[in-house]
Order: C-alpha cells, then structure tokens, then sequence
C-alpha cells in the first residue's frame, strides 16, 4: 500500500496494479535506473505518473537498460489508486513527459503478475551501418562501422549463440550474476533498411551481454577473429578473452513477452 500524500484522494479505494508499455530515446538518459543528479528513465517517468496520480508512483521494470540504450518495448508496473481509466493514465502521462519517452500503453494486470518474473523472453536489436561513408541519419541508433563486414560470417557466428550456453566472458567480470547459463532461442543479422540489424532473444540476459556479444561478432565479420575462437568462448571463456562491448547507442529492448499480456497489438 502507497504511504499517504497530499493530493491523495482517500475515497478512491484500494490500490490496482498495472502494467506500461514504455518507448524511450536513451541517448539523453542515464540509463533506466534512478541515479542522484542524473537523468535517468525511471526517475522520468515515475515523477510524469506522480503528476498525473497525484500520488507517490514506484516502478518496477522487466529490465534495467545502460546509459544510451533504447526501448521499444519495455515493461513496467506500478499500483495507483485512481478514478482514471488505463487508457487515459497513458495520455496524460505521455503529454507530460519530455519528447524522448513515451508511456504508450497502459493496461491493468492481475495482483500476481511479476513485471520481472513472468517475463518468458526479452528481446534486443543491434544496428549497425556498415558503409566507407558515415549516415548522420543513422547516428542515433545505429553505429557506423566503416570496414567492411562479411554478411556470412556474421551469420555463422550468430548461429553459434543460439542454444543453451555460459556466456561469462560476456560480461563484466566483477559481475553481481552468480549463473552464467542462458537460453538463446533467436540469434541472426539481417538486412534491413540499409542497416545490418541483430537480433536476439532470450530467457534472460546477463549484464552487458548483447554488447559484447556484438563487439566479439563484429571482429569475426571483420576478419580480426577467427569464428572458432567465438565457439571456444560460449564454453565460458574469460571476459578478457572476447571483443569489447559495442557502443551503447545501437542497441534497442523491443520486446518482452509474457504468456497473457496483451497492449493492443503493440509488443
């Protein structure tokens, strides 16, 4: 239960929980995670839904993302005791908040729902413009490689992600995760837009993971590793042992899929 605030209307009744869909541009944040004196997602959006509840908001999120990181599809809960309707909270949160996040759904969820919990799968993409000449229309979210990368390579190391493997040389190594075993049900590049695009889905994910997953397939693509030594480091190879983490700007969480959760055709 909320502790009691000023603009609180004690005749609302009991609290509800609910579940947000949340779209943000990381580059002007500090990461999800609220940081004294830092800008940060979490912190944003708390303080927009305190404006709009007239009351006291914590955030629970499926994912914590690092400065610069993106989302199109996080997931949040929260309680509130409000007379307004899902739909609207989303409105008038969203017309509060500052251009680059966005509440852009908001549904109600029953009292078990575990925002982090009941995650079956989360989702990431990593873009990449590979071109001699730099894009100033793909610099937000994209990074530019100018050497040229091997499609096929990078496919076949992407191949090699996929299943059940200890990915402890691709994190940090003062790490607070205690089990390094995750399951990959997706890993692929594509062509898509004149990017190459990542993708990647999993259980869960260890921190910094798809990162340095990406920087490690990148050295592959650019022929600067070989691609068994990739195979050598998903049998838990030392972080030191594998590239170094792509740039944060590249990659976005678009998706977290729960078994009954449903935003109305937006994932």
């Amino acid at each position: 239960m909320l502790h009691a605030h000023p603009f609180q209307n004690p005749d609302r009744g009991s609290t509800v929980k609910y579940a947000g869909l949340v779209e943000y541009d990381g580059a002007g944040f500090a990461g999800w995670a609220v940081q004294p004196g830092l800008r940060t997602v979490e912190g944003t959006l708390a303080e927009a839904l305190g404006t709009v509840l007239r009351q006291p908001v914590k955030l629970t999120v499926a994912g914590r993302t690092d400065a610069g990181v993106h989302a199109t599809g996080q997931v949040v809960s929260f309680r509130a005791e409000t007379d307004l309707s899902p739909s609207s909270i989303s409105y008038k949160t969203t017309a509060v908040l500052p251009e680059d996040v966005a509440l852009r759904r908001c549904i109600r969820v029953s009292e078990d729902f575990d925002v982090r919990s009941s995650a079956r799968s989360r989702s990431y993409e990593y873009r990449v413009f590979n071109d001699p000449i730099r894009s100033p229309l793909s610099r937000r979210r994209a990074i530019h490689v100018a050497r040229e990368l091997d499609p096929s390579l990078l496919r076949e190391a992407a191949s090699l992600i996929r299943g059940v493997h200890d990915f402890r040389a691709f994190t940090y190594t003062k790490s607070y995760h205690t089990r390094f075993e995750r399951a990959v049900e997706q890993s692929r590049w594509e062509a898509r837009d004149g990017l190459l695009v990542y993708e990647i889905t999993a259980n869960s994910f260890l921190y910094g993971m798809v990162r340095a997953l990406v920087g490690t397939m990148l050295e592959v693509g650019g022929g600067r590793r070989e691609i068994t030594q990739l195979a050598h480091l998903l049998d838990g190879g030392e972080r030191k042992e594998a590239g170094p983490a792509a740039p944060a700007r590249g990659l976005t969480l678009v998706a977290v899929r729960y078994d009954e959760l449903d935003f109305g055709g937006i994932t």
